[in-house]
């Protein structure tokens, strides 16, 4: 499994996938910055500033399409380089081996998400409690997006385009403007990790947000889940 695990983490850091994804997790830090440069508004870590920064740039645009990007290509680059077939003819469990390529990816996605959350938010002003809970939410949202990506890049080559749509239509669109999407969506698990673990830092979420319990549930249940599914599409694929 050690030797799988290194093997992905090479696959994933390749020049131009690291170019994109730290540009992308920057994205947040830099916009703070320009606007205090310009002097243009005085910014804190409450309303508008949580809605652009943490909802509509990080947990809408930023951390799905970087997990998305790593975790598609964890079995997406095996199954291009026709390396999947040397790989599932070693003595390793096909556990150890979505597992390896699930961890992959999440060592790599989750310090750049939570650093681009974080660093944002400390940069307004938001407490360190604040910031610990935004970590923990921003790590259980990549591991959710990780699953189901990771399923993706196994089920077609062109999983990518797919989970952008995905991104766009289901988590951006409807799971703003249809409330009962939020039950299916890990935006909407994320943000109601966020306003159930603070309430009082993410009060601005307080009318979009699912029960606590219940994004609690979903987040382990789509992680269980589609490992699983991953899981025995690996063990039942036609390997070429």
């Amino acid at each position: 499994m050690t030797e799988i695990f290194t093997l992905s983490l090479r696959q994933l850091l390749g020049r131009w996938r690291v170019l994109v994804i730290l540009l992308l997790a920057a994205m947040p830090t830099l916009l703070i910055l320009l606007i205090r440069a310009l002097g243009e508004a005085e910014l804190a870590f409450e309303g508008e500033v949580i809605d652009l920064i943490i909802d509509g740039m990080v947990i809408g645009g930023i951390l799905p399409i970087v997990t998305m990007t790593l975790a598609t290509a964890a079995f997406g680059n095996e199954l291009e380089d026709k390396t999947l077939y040397y790989l599932v003819l070693k003595p390793v469990s096909r556990v150890s081996i979505v597992l390896a390529k699930l961890l992959a990816t999440l060592v790599v996605a989750v310090p750049l998400v939570v650093a681009s959350g974080v660093v944002a938010s400390a940069l307004v002003g938001a407490e360190t409690q604040t910031l610990g809970t935004l970590a923990l939410a921003l790590a259980a949202s990549v591991t959710t997006y990780a699953s189901i990506f990771t399923l993706a890049g196994l089920l077609t080559p062109r999983a990518l385009a797919y989970g952008l749509v995905y991104v766009l239509v289901w988590e951006g669109l409807l799971s703003t403007i249809v409330s009962g999407v939020r039950y299916l969506s890990v935006r909407g698990y994320t943000l109601a990790l966020l306003h159930g673990l603070d309430e009082e830092s993410f009060a601005a979420f307080e009318q979009r947000v699912i029960e606590f319990p219940a994004a609690i549930v979903g987040t382990g249940v789509v992680i269980v889940a589609f490992f699983l599914l991953a899981l025995y599409r690996l063990r039942t694929m036609d390997v070429p």
